[in-house]
This record gives structure tokens, C-alpha cells and sequence, in this order.
């Protein structure tokens, strides 16, 4: 398979797509709630990707890649509505009902199911004692995490829509994780043409949804404010053209596990433009929860990097390596 075979890429490139999507996605919590404020969240997913979709359609036309090529057209949809559909979706709905830091930090649990999704490392993942920590760790983490807020959750009715936003970001964030590794191992050819197919699917999956769930109802474009409207602006340059774009290409040229150590760098983000420009409080023992999570996913990875360089020494040496077999054979004979 295609998504199997890394592609070779340049480390400045490397550095600066990673720098791309730790950065540009911790932002977009804050202007996705600013968004929602005055946009309903289905709407507001419609247009941000059906807008980003057909600028990058236009941009893959203008560089001449074959954009009708079904092979690739059909991994890209599939991909794209568990991707941008189910997953971006779904932090958009709850979005409505959670303040941005929190949704974050909730968010910043998606290296676990990348781990746990990973089906053909299942083997190389689960049989590793750190890995295998790390995960108990970021349960320890998330349970850390809410045990101040959900008891009150669940104490009070007026709670509910915050407890559906949480489980709504929950599927979000498993759907997100079993999207990206399925573009990984499936998905082939250009990264663009990828992208394009993936934002317009997922965009157009919005729109029969926001009818029937009311959204049009009483709601008119002309009454979003300009505020709003910059918010989207960001989303679809920086949020989609910008951070997914380099996401999609991260995929493609490094592991999945590498690639998900976004989930950890965005919250932090996230959680300091919520605190200082938003006003939003975050308690010690939340922020005790955030770092025990981040540990446990900085585990996990760093594993997988020292495994991962271990396997590039052993490629490295094996031509020294038969060189000398290969002399010492000869002395023998000669002897």
C-alpha cells in the first residue's frame, strides 16, 4: 500500500509543517468558539471546507495534477468525513457547549486511540513496556483531569449539554485518529489532490445535515458579525489551507504516532489564548491532569522514536557489516 512507504522529505520542510500544525491548530479552538458564537456549528464546518476545498482545487489545477483519478478520489472521501466530517465536526458541536481550553485538553487524549486504532502496530505497541505505561498513565491523566468537573456534571441537570459535548468529542476524537491512520496506510499520490477531495466531502457532508437539524432556521448570513467572519477567514486559510494541508503531508512522509504529538502541543496553545484573551479559568488540579496526559503521550512517542532510530542504525551498519563477513571468508579461503 501506498501510505505504507514514507516519502523522503527535507528536515527544514519537516520542521516547519510540525511547527505549522502545533501553532496554527492550538489557535483555531479560539476562533472555532469565536465562530460559533454567532454561526451554527454545521454551517460554519460547510462553509470553512467547502471555501478551503475549492481554493486548494483551484491551486491543483494551476499545478496540473490529475484531480479525477477515482483510486485516489475514494481513500480522500472516506478519510475526509472521519477526518473533517465526524471528527472537526465534532469539536465544532461541542464547542458550543465547552470553552475552548477544555476541549483541548479533552482533544489532547487522541495519541492514546492513535495507539490503540494502529492495528498493524498493535504487535510493535502493545508488547512495549513504555507504551504500554504511557497509556495507563493518560487514562490516570484524563481521570485526573475531570475529577473535579464531572461530579458536578452529573450532579445538575443544566450540566447536560456539557456531558454531550464531551462524549460528542470523545467519538470525535476516535473517529479523528481512525481517519488520519486510514489516509496513512490508504491514501497515495499527491498530498494536494488528497486534501482538496477531503475537505470538499466533508464539506458538502455538512450541508444535509445542518437542514435537518434546523440550523437555517431564523439564521441569516447578512447578521454574522465582521468578528465572525475574520474567525472564519482564519479557519480556512490558516485552520485548513495551512494546518491541515500539512498534517495530510505529515502523514505521508512520517509514523502516525510521530505525526498525532500535535494533540499535546495544542492545548497548551489553546489553553493560553483561552486564559489570557478569553478569560477562561483553569484550575491547578486541570492543569496537573493536562501535563500527567502530555507525559504519557511524550512517553509513547519518545519510544517510538528511539525504536525507530535504532532500526536507522542497523540499515546504516548491515553494508559494514557484510563487508567484513565478506573479508573474513576471503582470508579463510586464501588460507
Amino acid at each position: 500500500m501506498a501510505g505504507l512507504v514514507k516519502k523522503e522529505a527535507s528536515a527544514a520542510m519537516v520542521v516547519l509543517a510540525f511547527a505549522t500544525v502545533y501553532m496554527v491548530w492550538g489557535s483555531t479552538y479560539f476562533f472555532i468558539q469565536r465562530a460559533v458564537q454567532h454561526m451554527p456549528p454545521l454551517i460554519l464546518g460547510a462553509i470553512r471546507f467547502i471555501a478551503a476545498g475549492l481554493i486548494l482545487m483551484v491551486w491543483a489545477i494551476i499545478k496540473k495534477e490529475n484531480l479525477w483519478n477515482w483510486q485516489q478520489i475514494k481513500p480522500a472521501i472516506i478519510s475526509g468525513l472521519m477526518l473533517l466530517f465526524i471528527g472537526n465536526g465534532a469539536l465544532i458541536v461541542a464547542e458550543k457547549t465547552l470553552p475552548s481550553s477544555f476541549a483541548a485538553i479533552l482533544v489532547s487524549s487522541a495519541p492514546v486511540w492513535f495507539v490503540l486504532l494502529d492495528r498493524p502496530k498493535w504487535k510493535e505497541n502493545l508488547s512495549n513496556r513504555s507504551t504500554v505505561a504511557g497509556l495507563i498513565i493518560g487514562f490516570l491523566g484524563v481521570i485526573l483531569l475531570f475529577s473535579q468537573s464531572l461530579p458536578e456534571l452529573f450532579s445538575s441537570s443544566g450540566h447536560s449539554a456539557q456531558i454531550t459535548g464531551m462524549i460528542i468529542l470523545i467519538i470525535g476524537s476516535i473517529s479523528w485518529a481512525g481517519g488520519s491512520l486510514y489516509s496513512k496506510y490508504k491514501s497515495s499520490g499527491s498530498a494536494t489532490v488528497n486534501t482538496t477531495w477531503q475537505m470538499l466531502a466533508a464539506g458538502i457532508a455538512f450541508i444535509p445535515f445542518s437542514f435537518i437539524t434546523g440550523e437555517w432556521k431564523g439564521f441569516h448570513l447578512q447578521e454574522v458579525p465582521a468578528s465572525a467572519w475574520l474567525s472564519v477567514l482564519y479557519l480556512v486559510t490558516m485552520g485548513s489551507l495551512a494546518g491541515y494541508s500539512a498534517y495530510v503531508w505529515l502523514l505521508q512522509v512520517r509514523s502516525a504516532t510521530q505525526v498525532s504529538t500535535y494533540a499535546y502541543v495544542n492545548p497548551v496553545v489553546a489553553v493560553l489564548l483561552g486564559v489570557f484573551v478569553a478569560g477562561e479559568h483553569l484550575s491547578v488540579i486541570q492543569i496537573a491532569g493536562l501535563a500527567v496526559i502530555l507525559a504519557s503521550v511524550l512517553l509513547i512517542n519518545l519510544t517510538k522514536y528511539r525504536r525507530e532510530k535504532g532500526e536507522k542504525n542497523k540499515i546504516t551498519t548491515r553494508p559494514t557489516e557484510f563487508k567484513a563477513i565478506v573479508k573474513t571468508k576471503e582470508a579463510a579461503y586464501n588460507h
